[in-house]
This record gives C-alpha cells, structure tokens and sequence, in this order.
C-alpha cells in the first residue's frame, strides 16, 4: 500500500514567509503529539518535538521543544538549527536546509559543504515519546563531529516558561547516553532523553527570549523559556555514512518512563524497526480501507485523509477512546465528537472504537446532556451546549445504519436515551426545554457559534436555533424508530407525535418567504432572524429533515448563492455589515470574526448531503457536487496550512487563508463522510433495514 507524500523543495523552503505557514502534524494516540513548520522553526507554543499527554488524553504537556544541530567539520562550525528571539533569527540554519518532505513522517535533509543530514521525526503508538532518527553522509575527508542540543520545556501546553512567575523544580541526573530530568512541581514527572550511537555531554544553561510568532500575532503570550541540559555528540567518520537517533520519553512517575524508554530497543537498527513498524501501521489503515473497498481507487487526497482521520482517536484511561477535537490546542468536545464520529469511525469500519466513544459519553450525561467539553486539565466536564446531545443521537443512528446494532442500543444506551428525551421535555440547564410549540428553546452561547468576548456571546442565537429545530425533530424521530423496534408502541407513537408537532411549528415560524430560505433563529418573543447564514444547511442533510424536499431545494440553491466559496461556506454574507472577511489579530477581533464570515471546511459535509439529497443522486449532481464542493478540499487544502490535514477554518476573503488548528477533527471527518457516502455513493450497509420501519420520512438509500 503506497503512503501519500508531499515535498517541499529548496525553491519552496526559500520563501520564508510561506514556508513557516506551512505546519506538520503527527500523533500518538493518547492524545499527546508532534508539530513544527517546514522550516524547523517553531512559531508557536504548541510546536514540539514531543507534547506528551501525561493523563491520556489529558495533561498535555510540552517536553521536548526540539533538537538543534550543530556540524563541525575540520573546526568549522555550520549551526543548522532556527529559533526566533525578539530582533532576529538565531541561528539560521534553515538556510541550509535543502528538502522537506512529509511522507508520512517529517523528514528534514540538510546540506553544508560535504556533509548532508537528514533527520526524521516519529512517535512511536500509545507512547509519550518521540525519536529523532538521523543519517548523516560525510563525503568530506575529515571526521566531522555531531552536536545536538535539546530544549527541553516543561510546561502546560497552554503557557510559555517564566520562571520568576513560575519558578520549575527539577533535577538533572546524567549518564554516559542519557540525561534523566525529574520534575518536582505539579504534574510531577520524569523525562529522559537517550542517544542510540552517541553520548550525552552535560552542559546546563537557559535559552530565555525564545519567541513564537504565531502566537505574538493572535495576541497571546509568546516568549518562552527553555531549558538546554547539554548536548549529544556523535561522530561521522571521512567518506562514510552513519545512523543515529535521540528518544525521549516522559510519564508521570519514574518507573514508566524508564519502561516506556525500554520498550523502544537497544540500539540503531531497534529504532528503524521501530519506524517501519508504524509506516506500517500507517499502511495497514489504508490497506484495510482500500481492501473493504475495491471499487475505490486509491488516491492521495482520499488516503491523506484516511490517515488524518486516525489521529483524532485517542485512547484514554481504561483503555477509553475520545475524539480529540482539533490540534493544537482543543481537547476532547462532546458535539465536535458526535458530528465527527461518522467520518472518522464509521466510513472506515471503526465500530469498536464507536461503541467506546458513545459509552464513554453516554457515562457524562446528566439531567440529560452529554457534556460539550471535558477540561484538558481537570477532566471536568462542562455542559454548556443545546445541540451536543442531539448530535449525539444522531451518531447513534449513523452507528445503527453500519452496524444494525439495536440490541447494543436497548442493552446499554436506550434508558440513557429515555432519559434526554424527558429532560428536554421538562427542562434541564441552561434554559433548554421542549416549548408550548414543541419546538426546542434554550439560552444563548449554546450552538456551535459560541464565541465570546468578554462576558457577551457574539451570536448568541438564543431562542430557536433552526439547525438545534433539525436535530431535535430528527431526535425524535430516531426515538420514535427505537422504541417501535424495542415494541414500545405508545411510546413511539408520543415521539412521533411530538416530532410531527415540531415539524408544523417549524414549516410555520422558520419559513422566509421573501428569500426561500429559512430564519436563523426565532428568538424569545417570536422575532425571527434573518441573517444569511449556512446553520440551515445541516436542517435538509439529516436523516429525518423537518423541511419537506422543495424547501429543501430552495434552501441549497440559496445558501450556495449566498455563502459558497472554493474551501467552503461562510458563517455570514458578505452583503451583511457585521462580516469579517479576515481572522487575525488579537483573541477579541478573531473571535468577533469567527462565525461571523470565517469559512468552516466542515460544513462542506452537510452541504454536499443536502446538496445530493434534494437535487438528486444523478451522475451530472454527483460530479458537481464533487467538484465544487469536496475536491478543493482533497486537493488544494491539504498542501497548505496543516499538510496533510485540513485546518480549522479559513478567512472568508480570498485567498481563504487557512487559520486556527491546523488539524480539525469535523473538518476532515465531514468532508470524508460525504465523499464516501453521498459521491462514491457507498451507503451504510444497514441503512435500509434501520430505516426501513420509519414512516413519513424521505431519504436516498
């Protein structure tokens, strides 16, 4: 199975602006990760050799910042490494730096006089490590010496080092390959950092100033300190080649570091095992894929994906499994998780690690939600969303549709299911309850538009959303379907009753005529809200749509008028006077401009559903649809911005910069569901036995 690779040569790493917005990603499944820039230079706070989870998924902690080289050959001294401090560059060594090429790991090649470097990056699965793999030729006539300093930066993901403000209690202890680090301040921790072919020379000193761009431009604090506990030293004999790496490893106590550390080998060739043991890996996600589907030829774009789609599953304690929502920064969000939950798991087989997402879920729930986020740090979770529970039902019926599992239904989620339904009826938190319409009210801040600045929501949405209308009628009726099946009668025939009431409501409340399309929200008084925004789309792609098929067609053709661009739709019209076409600046100006014009590649998703769903799945339907929707984002985004994945969302002005993490979890699953499902036209392959009893309902099998 060949791996997809994408490469960057001397022509493309000379434009430096550029090449540092191009960033790199790799994970390990616990959550924890590895980032930078083509050019080496990390530009964020996030960026890191390793970013261990200390507490899967959880505690993410930076560790290992990065490695930087230093050549000496015949006492002359080229510094390959780059770091940013506040009035230059220090040193420049991505001037020496010749390819870069991600396939699938991050390889770096270095040239200086007749010496080339290559380094390679890889963490190794469900470990909180990471290796470094070098091969350096020498094709000099002289012994050229090796030096490669670590920075070593113990600290929340989230914040930069200072110690007068942050003072870090720790101990250095050195060995003849290995420097052991134990962190004393909370979280306690261990780090070792080992040389396989080497040796370890202890030289302790602080790089303080260190700056990250990136993060000086969004506002945020970004000057760093990192701690250099010496340097590794290898030596490269005249006219020969030879293989060496650094590992380091990190856990919350001293024993599993040093096992973690262990379990990686002995020596060289135990550490290119090691990476071909997870290219493989790698190569077996698109083999199983490709194999399962034969009509489906293999691509880049499509197996780029497949690949991302594997980075945002994370296996947490007991063995747990969570969607992380998007890195480098988000952590485990329950409505991320529950419309990204099809792409990422079910398309591709992965019914197992369904099942434990919406167990571990559904063991959150209380007073009837399914939590929007658990903290990173605490583990606490908070339950400030109206539409994270009613994704969550529709994942089960996604579930239901690839596995036919009623009886996993029944036996361990239907009494937990029971039990939202009664809480919305009655009221639960956050002003959410069922109103005298049978339409959903609840408070502000509750949609995925949630951004705030300061105490004030900036789409507070409040009221009735019309996408939260949706997906409380498509609740119901995937209740009302349940219940027939479990041969509750009159239970069912309530939730089909309460369905059909929220459908009449909805055809008479949400329904603007003057521009065919619907309100975005009917708020508190009755007031509807007209604002052009793409939260109507998600109403016609659900399984049960509250709209009929012609209002549904109408809604398409205006949303597409109205918001479409090549990477997506935009959270609000160009023509409206609160658009903003760019996402930059400080936290308050990105977060006004954040639903409000920035374009979302995660809507393409319902889109392309909808799309497909009312203009029907005809062959000139299926190519536009592909065209103008999905490709661009198999193609073009995953060479920019996050390679190989697709970022967060983009500005809403061309050229549609990409912005925020740089992978997204319902960025690439949606995208992907869509493609596989509604293009490829490869349906669930129980969704007509699921969906057979379900009256009143149109829906393409």
């Amino acid at each position: 199975m060949k791996l997809p690779s994408i490469f960057f040569g001397e022509n493309d790493i000379s434009q430096f602006d550029q090449a540092t917005k191009n960033e790199w990603l790799i994970t390990n499944g616990l959550g924890g990760f590895a980032s930078s820039t083509v050019l080496g230079l990390n530009s964020r706070k996030y960026h890191a050799s390793l970013v261990a989870a200390l507490r899967p998924p959880g505690e993410r902690t930076v560790i290992l910042s990065k490695l930087d080289e230093d050549v000496d050959t015949d006492g002359k001294i080229y510094q390959l490494g780059t770091n940013a401090f506040s009035n230059d560059l220090y040193p420049r060594g991505y001037r020496f730096l010749k390819e870069f090429s991600l396939a699938p790991f991050p390889t770096y090649t270095y040239k200086a006089e007749d010496i080339e470097l290559r380094k390679t990056v890889f963490l190794p699965s469900e470990k909180n490590s990471t290796v470094a793999l070098y091969q350096v030729n020498n094709r000099s006539k002289t012994v050229s010496t090796i030096r490669i300093y670590p920075l070593v930066t113990f600290r929340h993901f989230h914040y930069v080092n200072n110690r007068s403000e942050r003072p870090l209690w720790f101990n250095q202890n050195n060995a003849e390959r290995d420097v052991e680090l134990i962190y004393y301040s909370d979280p306690k921790a261990t780090v070792i950092l080992r040389a396989f072919g080497g040796k370890f020379n202890s030289k302790p000193a602080w790089v303080d100033g260190l700056v990250y761009q990136e993060e000086i431009n969004r506002g945020e604090t970004g000057v760093d300190e990192s701690f250099q506990p010496g340097y590794f030293e290898f030596q490269v004999p005249e006219n020969n080649a030879v293989k060496f790496a650094i590992a380091t490893a990190a856990n919350d106590n001293h024993e599993e570091t040093v096992k973690t550390l262990n379990e990686l080998g002995t020596g060289i060739t135990d550490i290119e095992n090691l990476l071909g043991k997870e290219i493989n890996r790698r190569e077996g996600v698109l083999a199983s894929f490709y194999d399962s589907h034969k009509q489906i030829l293999e691509n880049d774009g499509l197996s780029w994906l497949l690949q991302a789609a594997n980075d945002f599953i994370v296996k947490g304690k007991d063995n747990g499994r969570f969607i992380i929502a998007g890195y480098q920064w988000f952590g485990s969000w329950g409505r991320d998780s529950f419309v990204s939950l099809p792409g990422l798991m079910l398309v591709n087989g992965r019914l197992e690690d369904a099942r434990n997402v919406i167990l571990d879920y559904t063991n959150y729930c209380k007073l009837g939600l399914v939590p929007n986020l658990i903290d990173d740090k605490t583990g606490i979770p908070l339950y400030n969303t109206v539409d994270g529970t009613l994704w969550y039902i529709n994942s089960i019926l996604q579930y239901l549709k690839y596995s036919g599992g009623f009886e996993f239904i029944e036996k361990f989620l239907w009494s937990t299911l029971v039990e939202v339904i009664e809480n919305h009826k009655r009221g639960t938190l956050n002003n959410i309850h069922e109103d005298n319409d049978g339409l959903l009210a609840h408070g502000p801040q509750l949609t995925w538009m949630d951004a705030v600045v300061g105490d004030t929501p900036v789409t507070p949405r409040s009221g009735k959303a019309v996408e939260v209308q949706g997906l409380w009628y498509n609740a119901l009726r995937t209740m009302q379907l349940l219940a027939k099946k479990f041969k509750e009668e009159k239970t069912s025939e309530e939730y089909l009753r309460m369905a059909e009431r929220a459908k009449e409501s909805f055809k008479a409340k949400f329904w603007n005529e003057e521009q065919k399309c619907l309100f975005d929200v009917i708020d508190s008084t009755g007031k509807p809200d007209a604002s052009v925004r793409p939260n109507q789309i998600i109403v016609g792609a659900l399984d049960f749509s509250i709209i009929d098929q012609e209002r549904a067609n109408s809604v398409v053709d205006f949303v597409q008028a109205e918001l479409l661009t090549p990477v997506g739709l935009r959270t609000l019209s160009p023509k409206d006077s609160r658009y903003m076409g760019k996402y930059e600046g400080d936290r308050t100006s990105r977060d006004k401009a954040y639903h409000n014009g920035t374009i979302w590649p995660w809507l393409t998703g319902p889109l392309t559903t909808a799309y497909l769903k009312a203009k029907g799945y005809n062959q000139p339907n299926l190519e536009y649809a592909n065209n103008s929707f999905i490709k661009p984002l198999l193609t073009t985004e995953l060479l920019r911005g996050g390679l190989g994945t697709i970022n967060e969302i983009n500005d809403g002005d061309a050229p549609y910069t990409p912005r925020g993490c740089i992978a997204q979890a319902w960025s690439v699953a949606e995208p992907l569901r869509a493609y596989i499902e509604d293009i490829l036209q490869i349906r669930p392959k129980f969704e007509k036995e699921v969906m057979r009893d379900a009256a009143k309902t149109w829906i393409t099998a």
